[in-house]
């Protein structure tokens, strides 16, 4: 008899972990976390662009680098604030600054107080991604991957370098494109 006890303690032993840890995934864990681990919101449903749709200044273009963008209607003291933050993100990727690039869609034409080198003038020429972008608050800043699609959101207020910064080189680690 004491085999057959020391079988169903054994038995136990490997079992209810496993028993345990489902219903605590699954009734516990589960609720009112949130499941991803970036810090940026994600864009959902993801906005996908054509070359045409974002009229870039010169010869640039979204294919190849990754994309922080600031849109608002025009430039006043908090754009001036965003994009200097925008800014110190991409130098403070070090090694892979090459790999990000910034644009400033700015609806009215004007720009940043402080002429800066670097920051690409954009405008959106499509109504329908004009029409997706004006559900998220003015002053946004989103990422848009090398294939041209914005899939990442900041919040404009308590845009913290450190998190993106997180965000970019998780995206980098793991991205085969840009």
């Amino acid at each position: 008899m004491t085999a057959r006890k020391e079988l169903w303690v054994l038995l136990a032993m490997f079992v209810l972990p496993i028993v345990f840890g489902t219903m605590a995934y699954y009734y516990v864990v589960d609720e009112g976390v949130d499941s991803t681990v970036n810090y940026g919101e994600l864009v959902q449903p993801i906005i996908t662009t054509e070359q045409s749709d974002i009229d870039l200044d010169g010869e640039n273009t979204l294919q190849g680098l990754w994309t922080l963008a600031y849109v608002d209607q025009s430039c006043d003291a908090a754009c001036d604030t965003s994009i200097k933050n925008i800014k110190d993100t991409r130098i403070l990727m070090n090694a892979d600054m090459r790999r990000v690039q910034r644009i400033a869609i700015i609806a009215d034409g004007s720009g940043p107080s402080e002429i800066d080198e670097g920051l690409i003038g954009a405008k959106i020429t499509s109504d329908a991604v004009r029409a997706k972008l004006q559900t998220y608050p003015q002053r946004s800043i989103f990422l848009i991957d090398p294939l041209g699609n914005i899939m990442l959101h900041y919040q404009p207020d308590g845009f913290d370098i450190k998190r993106v910064i997180k965000d970019l080189k998780r995206l980098f680690k793991y991205s085969r494109i840009g």
